[in-house]
């Protein structure tokens, strides 16, 4: 069982960056491909960006690319998601998760570990 815990967010104006990390325990991080995903109220859940297990290889959804990097230290446990030029419109709720197995990335399912989540409150 993988504990997974978000840090990191907060009230920002726009153009402001943020960077939000994800602690894992309980389990072999590094043999987990991690993902970012965030939901506004009312919304359902959308996929942010992933990360394979090494972190060779990243992905983003085209609403963040540019703006949002992903990254992931296995010795530390620990997930990162560097977010800037952040925009009112990335006010949400951001979550991450763990995925075990080798599925489709943006699809929440497919994950078998969420944190709590962490607000990000981007002001105009």
């Amino acid at each position: 069982q993988v504990q997974l815990v978000e840090s990191g967010g907060g009230l920002v104006q726009a153009g402001d960056s943020l960077t939000l990390s994800c602690v894992a325990s309980g389990g072999t991080f590094s043999t987990y491909q991690m993902g970012w995903f965030r939901q506004a109220p009312g919304k359902a859940r959308y996929f942010v960006a992933h990360i394979s297990w090494g972190g060779a290889t990243t992905y983003y959804a085209d609403s963040v690319k540019g703006r949002f990097t992903i990254s992931r230290d296995n010795a530390k446990n620990t997930l990162y998601l560097q977010m800037i030029n952040l925009q009112p419109e990335d006010t949400a709720v951001y979550y991450c998760a763990a995925m075990s197995g080798s599925e489709r990335v943006v699809e929440p399912t497919n994950y078998d570990y969420w944190g709590q989540g962490t607000q990000v409150t981007v002001s105009s």
